[in-house]
């Protein structure tokens, strides 16, 4: 988990996109008056930037209630399981095709020590969760656990190693116990708990903050211990090769971003993270604001801080590009989401927070930015996936719900894997005492059959949005669509309304000539598919 530092809203991947030096996504701060209609043009794009299905990857950290009374319950709880795994979870999360899944942390991975979690439960020690309220920590939740998870959901193991606390040899041994397949003491320890063959993990994270939770390092110290547990981070033929990930930058540190790209050499680095949080104030100190029953000047000041996502990726983009014009290193931004205060009555330590309309629209926000920079942000971990943050799930007890942000991630997975067409349009200002802000934001995509999906986000509490958009090179016949709004940007679903807060059909779309028309509603998120 990360504290970033805060910075002013600037715009230069937008303006270097109106001059057709990068793609994307282009806002200008002219707006339009309220009766015009949004000229719209989907570009050709290059058919070489696909949107990685991996910036839809979400993380399941131990903290308050992700785990343990999460993915990981009770015997006695009556809900269906595999072992003690929660499968009316994993049932919801296999429908978004969630394509990774980042474990143990955030700042519990540098207090964790892998072999503590394999073997038989009984015998396993206990543990004190120092970082997240001092709970008790059994390990009965551990590496083949996980990775049992995994395999239900269908999805990539993404594992954070202990640099904080731990060693060079721990963590070679756990790669050993996963990857290789020779008759070592560790392989064999492997396949006496219960697994024969090899896991294959290939994605690693070497440390989480390293310059805060991860040791409070330097940038200049933690690139020289990086590049000694790299040495160390070996590939075994019986499993894939590995994806060495550098624990990067806390928001726009940019000099955290430069020594790692100077430091470190490219052939010892498949991704350096970045994690960059929404807060409804913007501040760290004090209430970072409420969840719910919040007004619109507090729900308004929550995107214009959501909406610095991009000059912060923008901003590390460009150091990257300085070391790695061939764009070989991927960025990961494998924290980010809305941080409120705590719900009344919970537990601090444990973050567990409500999960309105507005956080959708954050999500939305946040995903299409991260669509329209492609080309360098191939993938990204949404903060976290069970009752943590900004969830994508909450339980009580036997009782479950999918939270708004969960039908955001339904809504998108349209665009994994699917080739960036970048967009062109000038977006409207949405205006509040006198402040202003982008109210419209889009991305869109071709999927492998020849289906554009076309992801809109009206901010505006108020003005719907006229559009009409061109797509040139694009022979299509029908559009249909889906959307998520409601009555109020506090909306959120609870455990007796579950369904307060739910996707729909939508039919506002249509064909006018070879223009597509839509106006797009107040306070939603829009996906259109034209095929």
């Amino acid at each position: 988990m990360s504290q970033p530092f805060s910075q002013p809203f600037f715009l230069p991947r937008l303006l270097r996109q109106t001059l057709g030096l990068a793609t994307g996504l282009v806002l200008l701060t002219a707006a339009p008056t309220e009766a015009q209609t949004i000229p719209v043009t989907v570009q050709p794009g290059d058919p070489k930037v696909v949107i990685s299905k991996h910036i839809y990857g979400h993380f399941a950290e131990h903290l308050g209630r992700c785990i343990y009374d999460g993915f990981w319950v009770d015997e006695k709880l009556n809900v269906p399981k595999q072992g003690r795994i929660r499968m009316d979870i994993v049932e919801a999360l296999r429908k978004i095709k969630v394509p990774n899944l980042r474990w143990p942390g955030g700042c519990f991975a540098d207090t964790y020590h892998w072999r503590d979690g394999v073997g038989p439960v009984a015998q396993r020690p206990k543990m004190l969760n120092m970082w997240w309220g001092n709970n008790l920590e059994d390990n009965s939740f551990g590496t083949h656990e996980f990775l049992e998870l995994c395999k239900l959901l269908n999805t990539e193991p993404y594992l954070a190693a202990n640099v904080g606390s731990g060693t060079v040899q721990e963590m070679a041994g756990w790669m050993e116990y996963l990857n290789s397949n020779d008759d070592t003491p560790l392989v064999l320890e492997r396949r006496k708990n219960g697994h024969p063959e090899p896991y294959g993990v290939s994605w690693w994270g070497i440390g989480n903050e390293s310059w805060g939770c991860g040791g409070n390092m330097t940038a200049e110290y933690y690139t020289d211990v990086y590049k000694r547990y790299a040495t160390f981070a070996h590939n075994y033929p019986a499993s894939p090769p590995l994806k060495k990930i550098v624990s990067g930058a806390n928001g726009d540190d940019a000099h955290w971003t430069e020594t790692c790209m100077k430091n470190i050499p490219l052939n010892q680095m498949w991704g350096l993270t970045l994690h960059q949080y929404t807060l409804p104030t913007g501040s760290w100190t004090g209430s970072k604001g409420k969840a719910t029953g919040f007004d619109e000047q507090q729900y308004f000041n929550t995107l214009r801080n959501c909406l610095k996502m991009d000059a912060v990726v923008t901003k590390h983009a460009a150091i990257m590009d300085k070391y790695d014009k061939d764009k070989k290193v991927a960025l990961l931004v494998d924290e980010w989401g809305v941080w409120t205060d705590v719900e009344p009555g919970t537990n601090p330590g444990h973050l567990y927070q409500q999960n309105t309309l507005r956080d959708a629209l954050v999500a939305g926000t946040t995903l299409n930015i991260f669509n329209n920079h492609a080309d360098r942000v191939r993938g990204a971990n949404l903060a976290q996936a069970v009752n943590v943050l900004q969830a994508l799930v909450l339980t009580d007890k036997e009782r479950m719900l999918l939270t708004p942000t969960y039908h955001v991630f339904d809504l998108y997975q349209v665009h994994q894997d699917a080739q960036l067409l970048p967009l062109q349009f000038t977006s409207p200002d949405y205006v509040l005492n006198g402040e202003k802000l982008p109210a419209l934001n889009a991305s869109a995509s071709r999927d492998k059959a020849g289906a554009v999906h076309i992801s809109l986000v009206n901010l505006d509490t108020k003005k719907s949005q006229k559009l009409e958009t061109a797509l040139p090179g694009v022979s299509w016949k029908t559009v249909s669509g889906r959307i998520l709004t409601s009555g109020n940007v506090a909306d959120h679903n609870t455990f007796d309304k579950p369904n307060n807060v739910k996707l729909a059909a939508f039919n506002g779309a249509r064909k006018r000539g070879d223009k597509l028309s839509v106006e797009v509603p107040p306070q939603s998120v829009l996906v259109l598919e034209v095929k």
